[in-house]
């Protein structure tokens, strides 16, 4: 492993069951791979139009503001929202499902309620925005887009199949889907 810890930016979009695989496999690797792992909500739709997710999105934007540096709830909320969408079949549109993942992400009802009043303020909309266009600057065509920075040089991956070259090129081993499993 290197010593230096290198940056890895995910964007995603909750309603890409790719970009869910591409998040779970990243954050099974944080702590193997010596890397900050952060995690960029992108709306889909602002690159591929048409997505139905730009209220789970800006909540989870919302919840990245204000936990600006700790990534613990913004994982946590949208592993909630990817099991509502593609493993209950639930909703992730309205503002009582929004509500119902993010306090089974263990978010508080208080605070829950205040997120749900800011998604729609001009500051997160522009903060999602920002996010969505930084990610196509990169390159992106589709979610999840992972970048890792190498010596202040960004280097773009697209997809959930491509982890092998990422470890390639930060200097890390890939050792499948499940790296704790291998240490078995």
């Amino acid at each position: 492993m290197s010593a230096s810890r290198k940056v890895v930016e995910l964007f995603y979009d909750v309603l890409s069951p790719y970009s869910w695989l591409g998040f779970e496999v990243l954050c099974r690797y944080r702590n193997v791979w010596n890397i900050d792992l952060r995690l960029r909500p992108t709306l889909l739709s602002g690159i591929m139009q048409g997505s139905g997710s730009l209220s789970a999105m800006r909540l989870l934007t919302a919840v990245s503001e204000k936990d600006l540096g700790q990534e613990t709830r913004v994982e946590k909320l949208s592993r909630e929202l990817w099991m509502r969408i593609w493993n209950r079949d639930e909703d992730i549109t309205q503002p009582a499902s929004l509500s119902e993942a993010a306090l089974k992400a263990g978010i508080s009802r208080q605070e829950v309620e205040e997120l749900l009043q800011i998604i729609t303020s001009q500051p997160i909309k522009d903060k999602l925005k920002s996010t969505t266009q930084e990610a196509m600057n990169h390159g992106a065509f589709g979610l999840p887009m992972t970048v890792c920075h190498i010596s202040g040089k960004p280097e773009m991956f697209f997809g959930s199949d491509r982890f092998e070259l990422m470890a390639h090129c930060i200097g890390e081993k890939w050792v499948g889907p499940q790296p704790m499993a291998s240490r078995l």
